[in-house]
């Protein structure tokens, strides 16, 4: 992490000396309280990594009372935080006493700024090494494709090119309607690749008015326009090192693709006023809703840079396709809001089940995990009904009444769904199905399905 990038949060009631830490810190992201209730506006606000704070505060600034009790309310919203305590030379007890209840340091007055410093940048050193810590360890025992419920077979060839592209470095472009888990397949992107010990930095392109959009991805230089009150850096710079997501790349200005172009090109950036060509590090991931083909026809994107953003491009099927994982999905979601809302429910009633099945789903995973969401907080009994999802019971008249079509059909889902579950074991999927190896092998032949594409999936 660079000195821009690092907010540290000084806690100072004399102005003089206010002034002169503010200098020492010159290039940090620097903010400033006077008082307790200021400092907690401004740690809520910004989240420091680190905080510098006076342990003689108003109202009472000869005592440390409020000092220590500002402590404490710092630890307790952010347990994270280092807090460097400044005290006056007598007060090597009072300065023990802040490091039991959870400073990670103290230092004494008059200050040495070198020193101070020193002690700072140290502070921030360790607050880096624990939230990498604590990001890996939260990778343990999890799949890098985790939340991803790859129960069809559109599904499972997604999943099997992710793990494909992911150690690589080319671009990726994600095509698919919205609400179809573009941002968390890019970050199983992300997270499979060598990259993922580094940061997954995303924008939303058509979210940012077009004005700030090229200071957002690129940065600007202090004074490069009005509000420009400090040298400032992108998202590109940001994920040095690691996967830039650019979402709704569609809705890129055409003004600024033919920087993004460059970008791509030649891996290196100008900030916004800035004449300095700055390398940059960084996978890129660029999804979007809409046809690109179509864009390119009415001139809102152009042609290379489409070439260059989709060296590999990945169509994800619409919900309303994946039909051997619509109910697993609807399932695993259950199971996720019943806990988050302390819930016992039980699972689907039969009309809700039939409804999952037959609706469209237009709004894809966003539209189920919404309806799902409000009725585990609706539901009144231990089922949930296709009222509490806002859904009709569903209309068979259009199914097909061809026995042997609809025993196909029922044959070919229910053998995807057990190989899905036992990730192509046949013993277990066979178990499964209540059938022997040899019937699921005869099976497997009548229908032209295999194991082996099973072998690797996402657990949902």
């Amino acid at each position: 992490m660079n000195e821009q990038a690092r907010k540290l949060l000084v806690v100072e009631d004399d102005p003089v000396l206010l002034k002169q830490l503010k200098k020492c810190f010159d290039g940090y992201d620097v903010y400033t309280a006077k008082n307790r209730e200021d400092a907690i506006v401004e740690l809520r606000r910004h989240v420091p990594a680190v905080v510098l704070q006076d342990l003689g505060l108003p109202p009472h600034p000869d005592g440390m009372e409020e000092g220590l009790a500002t402590l404490a309310e710092t630890l307790r919203l952010a347990p994270h935080t280092k807090v460097v305590v400044l005290i006056d030379n007598v007060d090597q007890e009072v300065a023990m006493s802040a490091v039991a209840q959870g400073a990670y340091n103290f230092y004494k007055k008059p200050i040495e700024y070198d020193t101070l410093r020193l002690i700072v940048n140290r502070a921030f050193a360790i607050s880096e090494l624990e939230a990498e810590n604590r990001r890996l360890q939260n990778r343990v025992n999890e799949s890098p494709l985790d939340g991803i419920v790859a129960a069809s077979e559109g599904m499972l060839a997604v999943c099997r090119m992710i793990e494909k592209v992911a150690p690589t470095d080319v671009t990726t472009l994600l095509l698919g309607e919205s609400g179809t888990g573009k941002e968390l397949l890019a970050r199983a992107l992300h997270n499979l690749s060598p990259r993922a010990g580094n940061n997954f930095v995303a924008i939303n392109c058509a979210a940012i008015p077009e004005n700030l959009l090229e200071s957002e991805l690129f940065g600007h230089e202090k004074g490069s326009f009005t509000g420009a009150h400090k040298q400032s850096i992108g998202k590109v710079e940001l994920a040095n090192g690691g996967t830039l997501f650019l979402d709704e790349i569609g809705d890129m200005p055409i003004a600024l693709q033919a920087k993004m172009l460059r970008f791509l090109q030649e891996r290196v950036i100008e900030r916004v006023g800035g004449r300095q060509e700055i390398p940059v590090d960084v996978r890129v991931v660029c999804a979007t809703n809409q046809s690109p083909a179509d864009l390119i026809k009415e001139g809102l994107f152009r042609e290379d840079l489409y070439y260059r953003v989709s060296e590999i491009t990945i169509n994800i099927p619409p919900f309303r396709d994946r039909e051997e994982g619509r109910l697993i999905l609807a399932r695993t979601l259950l199971h996720k809001y019943c806990k988050k809302q302390k819930r016992a429910i039980n699972g689907f009633a039969d009309d809700a089940i039939q409804a999952i099945e037959s609706y469209a789903w237009p709004g894809n995973v966003r539209e189920l995990e919404n309806k799902i969401k409000g009725a585990v907080i609706m539901a009144d009994g231990k089922m949930v009904t296709a009222m509490d999802l806002g859904l009709n019971g569903g209309d068979d008249d259009s199914e097909s009444l061809n026995l042997r079509e609809v025993r196909r059909h029922a044959e070919t889902k229910a053998i995807r769904v057990a190989l899905t579950k036992s990730y192509g074991n046949i013993s277990k999927a066979a178990e499964l199905l209540g059938i022997t190896r040899p019937t699921l092998y005869d099976l497997l032949n009548k229908y032209g399905l295999s194991s082996d594409s099973y072998s690797k999936k996402a657990a949902p």
